[in-house]
């Protein structure tokens, strides 16, 4: 595969990670820092990135590795999806983002709808639990989990927020173009084929 040095460079990470965190020999945290350098050194000779700013992104973390959590709202009206643009890309997503410590996945997917979109939403069905890796985004140097949730409008008037610049529904046949590294054009069908059929069983990898 095309990307098979960054999935190397994460694994290389990760195991250097866990080896800094727990290991107590002096020796062996000089041979796991050696190994956090090195893919560093790998991410910078594949993108040309600073190295300096892949270790601020990319080794800054510490503790034992595990995959990060994104969560993303399925909110439908009329039949239509809801979707968000992202000032950082000026491409559409669903609403939602990065979990923050100390709220559960629905508390996190609430609060970003209402940050993104302005709509107050309720929580009601988890459509997907995918690994982004699979799903043909763009590379990441991060791996995480993608929960997609289906959602019903409580309240609110939807307007943009502090990262979106426009707030819109959009029929099936009529997407925009939208944030590859966020959602794919087979996510956002997928979140269409649940509206159509609510009883789907959840996805996962």
């Amino acid at each position: 595969m095309s990307e098979k040095w960054l999935d190397w460079a994460k694994r290389m990470q990760a195991i250097a990670q866990a080896g800094l965190t727990f290991s107590k020999d002096v020796f062996d945290q000089e041979r796991y820092q050696e190994l956090s350098d090195l893919s560093v050194e790998i991410l910078h000779a594949y993108t040309g990135v600073k190295t300096d700013k892949i270790t601020d992104l990319f080794t800054n973390e510490t503790g034992y590795p595990t995959p990060k959590v994104d969560v993303r709202a399925a909110v439908f009206k009329h039949n239509q999806l809801l979707l968000v643009k992202e000032k950082s890309d000026d491409a559409w997503a669903l609403p939602g983002g990065f979990c923050d410590i100390g709220l559960s996945a629905s508390e996190n997917l609430r609060k970003e709808v209402e940050e993104e979109a302005g709509l107050i939403v309720e929580p009601r069905k988890l459509i997907a639990v995918l690994d982004k890796n699979k799903h043909g985004h763009p590379p990441d140097p991060f791996h995480f989990y993608k929960l997609f949730i289906y959602c019903d409008i409580v309240d609110g008037h939807a307007r943009t927020g502090v990262e979106t610049n426009d707030v819109q529904f959009f029929q099936e046949s009529h997407l925009p173009n939208l944030s590859l590294k966020r959602n794919t054009e087979a996510q956002i069908k997928m979140m269409f084929d649940f509206m159509k059929n609510p009883s789907k069983q959840t996805i996962f990898d």
